[in-house]
């Protein structure tokens, strides 16, 4: 058995469903700290062929809060949502697999949720859905009742509790885990490395770390397929 535990990002980059697609089952870490400025309402897509950083709105951003009780801001999300969805037509509009994409993208930001979670969660889900990822999705506040450890601890609790032989991460935390430490309960601890990947977009001039969104726009099933197992464990 193959974990990964991760907060619920928001249309994360390629390394992240490269984490889901590794994995039997991915857990939605949900009910641990808000980050600000982290990537839970909020990622990149292009806008005029440059970087554009897009933020859903929350009601409620608190550091000292969890995830899950995170609300957008209802007053202002919907108003938001439709400019958002009107900036990713004039900037993708021509995109190979705008039309399949944009109603991917309309299904998520036009759903009637109260918390960011629940949005982030189904770009995660509707995503894999899409391009093609089985893999079995938890919510860590749901299932585990270990809030009381942190850190590392939880993790190791969770993996044992889900019988996992491996636990895989981003690359990002490698130095939040020890492999010794994994190895003694019998769990192999690997990191996520994404090697170099490049497509096509409008320029010759490739913007990499973009939203899936921009991966989705411009590649087919197919070849999103081929470039989730762009990768190595380190």
């Amino acid at each position: 058995m193959k974990v990964a535990i991760m907060q619920p990002y928001l249309f994360p980059y390629l390394g992240y469903f490269q984490l889901i697609n590794a994995v039997d089952k991915f857990i939605i870490y949900d009910d641990v700290n808000f980050i600000k400025q982290g990537w839970i309402n909020r990622n990149t897509i292009l806008v005029n062929n440059l970087p554009y950083l897009f933020t859903v709105p929350l009601n409620n951003q608190s550091s000292f809060d969890k995830i899950n009780n995170i609300k957008i801001h209802e007053k202002i999300y919907y108003s938001w949502s439709s400019k958002f969805l009107k900036t990713i037509e004039q900037n993708y509009g021509k995109a190979p697999f705008y039309n399949d994409v944009i109603l991917l993208l309309q299904n998520i930001f036009q759903i009637n949720e109260e918390y960011i979670s629940s949005i982030a969660v189904k770009s995660l889900k509707l995503v894999s859905e899409f391009i093609g990822i089985n893999t079995v999705f938890e919510d860590s506040s749901v299932i585990y009742g270990n809030q009381y450890l942190s850190s590392q601890d939880r993790i190791l609790d969770i993996c044992m509790k889900e019988q996992a032989n491996y636990y895989i991460n981003l690359i990002g935390g490698i130095d939040l885990y020890s492999k010794e430490e994994f190895s003694e309960k019998g769990i192999v601890l690997n990191f996520i490395k994404s090697k170099k990947i490049e497509y096509k977009q409008f320029n010759d001039d490739f913007v990499p770390n973009l939203s899936i969104i921009d991966i989705l726009m411009f590649n087919d099933v197919s070849s999103i397929k081929r470039i989730l197992n762009n990768y190595e464990l380190i």
